[in-house]
């Protein structure tokens, strides 16, 4: 283990989590990278929706003032 500063002598990790959890992080990072494509569906339908409430109090509007 090299010598950090921060951490104070003779703590080490035993059970190795600092390597599980490094493993559990560079395991998840290839989901992680294909996450902002399947993000892209909630927004394209937050769009359309946005169009649609336009579209219905224009519609409202024009047949009040009609």
């Amino acid at each position: 283990m090299t010598n950090n500063p921060h951490i104070p002598q003779g703590n080490h990790d035993p059970a190795g989590n600092t390597q599980m959890f490094r493993a559990f992080v560079d395991e998840g990072e290839p989901q992680r990278r294909a996450a902002p494509a399947a993000s892209s569906g909630p927004r394209v339908g937050l769009i359309v929706a946005v169009v649609a409430v336009i579209a219905i109090v224009a519609a409202v509007a024009w047949l009040a003032l009609g």
